[in-house]
């Protein structure tokens, strides 16, 4: 039985790049376990956090680590940059008006890491994820010192959590999922690991396809009460994503290609499970909303900028290597 259950979770594993694009969709087609699933959110994150931490690459990090600069000035603008350029758009431009529900979707949208998931999405492209992988790792580390200050700055008191409980929950999340992965993996040993890389990306769909259930609440019915709107709001996460990939595009352009493709899309799949996690599951019905539909660019955008990155990149159509 458990032979069979690991050959199971290997097959999805192998063919997991593409199992993610589905989860999403399978989670909006249950809407009957989402309400269900929702309370669980927060342990599914902190699984997938698990898992992540459990597979990073560490000689492909050290290698990256030889050559600083870049990544490092990667993360200020990913962590940094980015969300306070957000923050003046939101000040200077009224957006405020529109409600602490919109800034709060805006806020997580901008001041969360990168999603685990983003190396992999990197790979799938045909590109050197390693870049992505030591970024997304970095990333992590400062989240909660910078995603604190940053909600301090666009939400002040309308921060559904104190600055100093925002970042005791994201470090609770952060550390305790790397003290977990790092007992699992001196017990495992990493031959054993290796073997069972395939197992562990199934497992890793099948958390994901949890995370998607309980993440898509709602979304099946605003879909069916309020279509319109519902796509509207969807296409503006597919538009801030574009736009963060864009501006990173523009900004990195002085190192190669494949590097700067990397560090942008990396930027453009924030992992706003997280900052959800953080928060205890609750958000109001907008932000919500928007963090639900939001999962839809993460893991479609992969599929619809492929031929843009053939172009840009330069690679040959055989190149493109697949990855779980």
């Amino acid at each position: 039985m458990i032979r069979l259950l690991g050959a199971g979770l290997a097959f999805i594993g192998r063919h997991g790049t593409a199992a993610l694009a589905v989860t999403v969709f399978i989670g909006m087609a249950l809407p009957a376990l989402s309400s269900y699933l929702r309370p669980f959110l927060t342990i599914s994150v902190f699984s997938l956090l698990t898992l992540a931490f459990l597979r990073v690459d560490q000689e492909a990090i050290k290698l990256r680590l030889k050559r600083p600069a870049l990544l490092i000035a990667a993360l200020i603008w990913m962590m940094l940059g980015a969300p306070l350029l957000t923050y003046l758009l939101i000040k200077y431009l009224g957006l405020a008006a529109l409600g602490p529900d919109v800034v709060l979707a805006l806020y997580i949208s901008t001041a969360a890491p990168p999603v685990m998931a983003a190396p992999a999405f990197i790979y799938l492209l045909g590109l050197d994820g390693t870049l992505s992988l030591a970024l997304s790792v970095a990333a992590f580390i400062v989240t909660p010192l910078t995603a604190p200050f940053i909600g301090s700055l666009m939400l002040g008191p309308s921060l559904p959590l104190s600055v100093g409980s925002l970042a005791v929950q994201l470090s609770l999340l952060l550390v305790g999922a790397f003290l977990l992965a790092a007992i699992l993996r001196r017990l495992a040993g990493r031959e054993r690991l290796a073997r069972s890389a395939h197992q562990i990306s199934g497992a890793n769909v099948l958390l994901l396809l949890v995370f998607a259930i309980a993440a898509m609440d709602g979304v099946a019915a605003s879909f069916a009460a309020k279509p319109l709107y519902t796509l509207w709001i969807t296409g503006l996460t597919f538009c801030l994503a574009l736009v963060q990939i864009g501006l990173s595009l523009i900004l990195f352009s002085p190192a190669s290609r494949e590097d700067a493709y990397a560090v942008a899309h990396t930027c453009g799949t924030r992992n706003m499970g997280l900052m959800v996690a953080a928060f205890g599951g609750t958000l109001p019905e907008f932000t919500w909303l928007w963090f639900a539909v939001g999962q839809f660019p993460i893991y479609l955008l992969p599929m619809f900028l492929k031929p843009f990155v053939r172009v840009f990149c330069r690679l040959n159509a055989n190149s493109v290597t697949p990855q779980a």
